[in-house]
């Protein structure tokens, strides 16, 4: 027996009463099993092969009774055609829970769907005070189809009988199930889940190394535990992302491209093990990836970052203050460092996609294009199915393989667009920060952990930037015409963005000048002499950046190197830290990573996921897009504030100023 996708089950029932005697054969697919007057249709599709399919309707007793006065038994049989061509029945095995023999229900041959003659009491004649009736009935297919026989046939059918009042109503359903061998399915998923997983410890392992050399850790201690596991909990959720991906992609293909052979693979049934599992893994990455999201928010939020202003004052002072405290005053503005500080606060959530515009297109592509429709448990790749036609139930490992193929594809094409035409030929912001940082003279210290970081050079080459309209305009037109020197920090180099590696000793100095103003109350109404603490140490830490990177420090120096191939490749430093701070040159602004744009796959993942759960529990794409959307705007509006908080903390700039 073989089966394609259009191949109609065809079924054929003998009927006898109850003496025994035959009354003749009829097609199951006439009235014979039809629950519901009104699902004619439903019914015949409910016997193509691989289709899943269930119905139910409440029918009142009275009117079984009147239809079935007395009780048909059935034996079913399925008409098919052998390799020669002869048509040929093949008994159909019946199931009935009740009937157990050695504690396992035996296979029937006859049935019946009503009888109200044994609830009949005194006499035949009377109206039975109980009808029994065929509650449920339950055809299950096992695949692959073979030979008859075995301990799974090919087909059963399953009859649950209950008892009711002549007077009450009754609930029936009518499903066909596919049953398979998930064969070696859940056995190259634990084999994928253990080398991936593998992988994810090394990766993790390597992560916290990194981490530590660059914090100048000698032990182990409770924060790098920590540490490592945040890092371990961010790559073991690629991996259930990319193991659940994987069987949802595996599914559409096997299951779906079943079209122009004979069926021979069947999705896992509704509540199988292979779906709960999959439920899991899918679950599991979504909580895994919020906690990678909070310690990628944790670690941007807490950066130090200092704002260094190379201009030089055109007259100096001293004036007494109205505060009752002698303050030096310059011609030098802070409105550049403002400039600066809002920039920055502007860019701490650019991202290489557009995720409104994400959420839209999926949504157009499932709801509008129909690629939901691809999704249901039968092999039917109509994308726009009629009113009419019988749509069989959705399933979770289908939906969360087109969601995620469809939304990952849509953030692709983003990226692409983004970084090889957007901001190629448009509008490139992080790169235009570096820029405006060179004509403000004013560059970016970064310190993401506690001796690395990065470094922004913006000093300008033309010595001052707080001029005129007319002088400015002089500077850049020399710039376009190689009239002055380079902007990089270097002699004869144009290189603006390095990683800092620093050395004990210089974070240590750091650390004093910035602990004498970082522990300062803020507030409008401190004291004057308080007030003029925080100031002196934000003068005191400009100066010292200044002068250490001009190199006026003998026993705080550094160097200018490029890192080996394999050090950019693995994102760590192989050479032992010396007495000497290291400046890698960097061509390619990785001082984003403290920034949104360069955790774009995170941010895709951890949506998809928040996008696929929501669809889990509702199945509804459009309340799955209407979640997101808010969780978008509430991490984004997070990173904000506490990024504009934290801003205003290290720079010394007010909020108020960071508009």
């Amino acid at each position: 027996m073989v089966f394609g996708k259009t191949s109609k089950i065809d079924f054929k029932v003998v009927k006898y009463n109850v003496l025994g005697k035959f009354l003749g054969w009829e097609d199951v697919r006439g009235e014979t099993l039809q629950l519901c007057p009104d699902r004619q249709s439903v019914m015949d599709a409910a016997f193509v092969f691989g289709t899943s399919y269930s119905q139910s309707c409440t029918l009142d007793v009275l009117a079984l009774l009147q239809g079935v006065p007395e009780p048909v038994f059935y034996e079913m049989f399925l008409q098919y055609e052998d390799e020669e061509g002869h048509v040929r029945l093949w008994p159909v095995p019946v199931e009935n829970p009740a009937i157990l023999t050695n504690n396992q229900a035996s296979h029937l041959r006859r049935f019946f769907l009503v009888d109200g003659l044994s609830g009949r009491k005194v006499n035949l004649t009377n109206v039975p005070a109980t009808v029994t009736f065929a509650a449920e009935l339950i055809l299950s297919v096992y695949l692959p189809t073979g030979t008859p026989g075995g301990d799974n046939p090919p087909f059963l059918l399953t009859v649950k009988y209950a008892r009711r009042s002549s007077t009450g109503v009754a609930q029936v359903s009518f499903s066909v199930s596919y049953i398979q061998d998930p064969g070696t399915a859940q056995q190259a998923t634990d084999i994928a889940f253990g080398a991936l997983g593998f992988l994810a410890i090394i990766y993790a392992f390597l992560e916290t190394s990194t981490w530590t050399r660059r914090s100048r850790l000698p032990n182990i201690s409770f924060m790098v535990i920590v540490k490592f596991f945040a890092n371990f909990s961010g790559s073991l959720a690629n991996v259930f992302f990319m193991v659940s991906l994987g069987i949802g992609i595996y599914w559409l293909i096997v299951f779906k491209g079943q079209q122009f052979s004979a069926v021979e693979r069947t999705l896992p049934t509704a509540g199988s093990q292979i779906e709960t599992n999959f439920i899991i893994y899918l679950l599991s990455a979504l909580v895994l990836k919020s906690l990678d999201l909070i310690h990628i928010l944790i670690t941007q939020l807490t950066v130090s970052i200092f704002l260094i202003d190379w201009e030089k004052p055109k007259e100096r002072g001293t004036a007494k203050a109205s505060m009752g405290y002698q303050k030096a005053t310059s011609s030098v503005s802070a409105w550049r460092t403002f400039l600066i500080a809002n920039e920055w606060n502007e860019i701490q959530t650019h991202r290489k996609v557009n995720p409104s515009l994400q959420l839209f297109a999926v949504l157009l592509l499932l709801e509008v294009v129909g690629l939901k429709n691809l999704t249901s448990r039968d092999l039917n790749v109509n994308l726009h199915p009629g009113p009419n036609a019988y749509h069989a139930p959705w399933s979770p490992i289908l939906r969360f393989g087109i969601a995620a193929s469809v939304w990952l594809a849509v953030g692709i094409v983003q990226v692409l667009f983004s970084v090889g035409l957007y901001e190629r030929f448009v509008e490139d912001k992080i790169h235009q920060f570096v820029d405006l940082c060179s004509l403000s003279n004013v560059s970016v210290f970064i310190l993401t952990h506690r001796c690395y970081g990065f470094y922004i050079h913006g000093r300008s080459v033309h010595g001052q930037a707080d001029v005129g309209m007319d002088t400015m305009l002089t500077y850049i037109r020399k710039e376009e015409e190689n009239l002055c020197a380079l902007r990089g920090l270097e002699a004869y180099s144009d290189v603006q963005t390095f990683e800092v590696l620093l050395t004990d000793r210089t974070r240590a100095f750091y650390d004093r000048i910035t602990l004498s103003f970082m522990e300062v109350p803020r507030g409008a109404h401190i004291r004057p002499d308080l007030h003029k603490q925080r100031l002196n140490g934000y003068f005191a830490l400009n100066r010292f950046l200044v002068s250490f990177f001009e190199h006026r420090y003998k026993d705080m120096d550094y160097m200018v190197k490029d890192k080996f191939f394999l050090e950019r490749i693995m994102d760590m430093e192989f050479q032992e830290p010396g007495d000497i701070s290291t400046l890698y040159n960097d061509d390619r602004a990785l001082f984003s990573r403290t920034l949104f744009y360069s955790h774009e796959l995170v941010l895709l993942l951890f949506e998809i996921l928040v996008f696929s759960a929501v669809d889990l529990a509702a199945q509804d794409f459009v309340l799955s897009t209407i979640v997101t959307f808010v969780v978008q705007k509430f991490v984004k509006m997070l990173r904000n504030t506490l990024g504009r908080r934290n801003l205003a903390e290290k720079t010394l700039v007010e909020k108020q100023f960071l508009i």
